[in-house]
């Protein structure tokens, strides 16, 4: 994304929706196809229009080619809370980066990269994160950032309890079984579909990331909470043709 145009590559429709009306892809409720198909935008800015209108035109895209009906309400769902847990707390306060700008989330160019040595993310404004290697390694996140990333492993929304408001560098260790359950919980959170019998490893897998929030003297406790969701009440499944 730059002032010009802006590139979107394989993301899901649920993807889309949680980012033009800012909410997690967890928030977005409606049917499973929502997470069944990836799209590709490429779109140049109108004349006058900035970056940070990005939302407005994900909104009218998704309305106008997807024919797209939505509302929010508050929802109780399972959860998972990350709270403060048995002292001391493990996390190291990031030294400050005079270089970085402000974090605009419309404006994040995110990349992610997989390989032998794992995968890594850059979540952009000098934040990242690597799982591979035995560890999961995060750079300048909030706790904000850390429950939103770590969803993205889990079979529930994780929400922040902490009452952190500082700006951390962390790791905690992760065996190759334990990697191996985080790589399926990811699939499934993306939406890939996978033979029956790797999903069955999810059954004795348990949640590696109880142990590793310990390690970091937090806590995942399970709970349930009312959250603030999107319901998808219509939309096409094929979009209207360029």
């Amino acid at each position: 994304m730059d002032g010009a145009q802006v590139h979107f590559a394989g993301l899901l429709l649920r993807e889309y929706i949680a980012r033009a009306y800012q909410v997690r892809v967890s928030q977005v409720i409606g049917p499973d196809w929502l997470s069944s198909t990836p799209f590709d935008i490429d779109a140049k800015f109108p004349e006058g229009s900035t970056p940070t209108q990005v939302t407005e035109m994900l909104q009218a895209l998704l309305a106008n080619r997807f024919s797209l009906k939505q509302h929010r309400e508050q929802k109780e769902m399972p959860v998972y809370a990350i709270v403060l847990g048995k002292p001391p707390l493990r996390l190291k306060e990031s030294a400050r980066d005079p270089d970085a700008s402000p974090r605009i989330e419309a404006l994040v160019n995110i990349t992610v990269s997989t390989g032998g040595a794992g995968t890594a993310v850059d979540l952009g404004h000098g934040s990242s994160y690597r799982l591979g290697g035995g560890k999961f390694e995060g750079k300048r996140f909030t706790a904000e950032m850390l429950a939103s990333t770590l969803e993205r492993y889990c079979d529930r929304p994780i929400v922040d309890m902490t009452g952190l408001t500082g700006v951390y560098d962390l790791s905690f260790d992760v065996t190759p079984e334990q990697a191996q359950v985080l790589g399926i919980r990811a699939a499934v959170y993306a939406g890939v579909t996978l033979p029956q019998q790797t999903l069955q490893l999810l059954d004795s897998g348990g949640n590696p990331l109880i142990g590793g929030m310990q390690q970091l003297g937090l806590k995942l406790d399970a709970r349930k909470a009312r959250l603030d969701v999107l319901v998808v009440d219509d939309a096409r499944r094929d979009p209207l043709e360029n």
